[in-house]
């Protein structure tokens, strides 16, 4: 069952313009975290995973190992991420939040979903779950995409 070439491109546009909107709705007055969007997403990302090496997270969030380098770099000197040595290889390391980076992102996202709380109360409970289940399946079925892209990317890279 094929989606309508107008309906995917209204989904295209409403998708940006979504993306866009929840960003700034959510973060309008977020002054007390000046993490950048992209460290935060890294910081959420590696909460989520937990400890792990530093080019298995650029494969999870799609990005090349030097552009995760870099913003580990930047948490890592924030204090709000603890990188060591690998012990199965030596030429690699291995991150995990800090503390206090979990405390950062606690902070950060118990701001975020109070402002969405404030932005919904005309909602039902019913509607921002239908909501939910609607982003949910949107983003497994991108991200889904995005992981098998990269993967290919990075296969064909080796094989140079």
């Amino acid at each position: 069952m094929a989606v309508a070439t107008t309906t995917a491109e209204s989904l295209v546009e409403e998708v940006f313009r979504f993306a866009r909107s929840l960003r700034r709705a959510v973060t309008a007055g977020d002054d007390s975290s000046p993490l950048p969007q992209a460290l935060t997403g890294v910081l959420t990302i590696l909460a989520t995973e937990g400890e792990c090496r530093q080019t298995d997270l650029a494969n999870r969030v799609c990005v090349s190992q030097s552009a995760l380098s870099r913003q580990i770099a930047d948490l890592v000197e924030l204090g709000l991420v603890d990188r060591k040595p690998d012990p199965d290889d030596k030429r690699a390391s291995r991150v995990c939040v800090s503390a206090e980076g979990q405390q950062k992102l606690t902070a950060i996202w118990d701001r975020r979903a109070q402002r969405l709380r404030e932005l919904l109360c005309e909602w039902s409970e019913d509607q921002a779950l239908d909501a939910l289940q609607s982003v949910r399946r949107l983003n497994n079925t991108f991200t889904e995409d995005a992981l098998a892209q990269h993967d290919v990317a990075h296969l064909k890279s080796i094989a140079r």
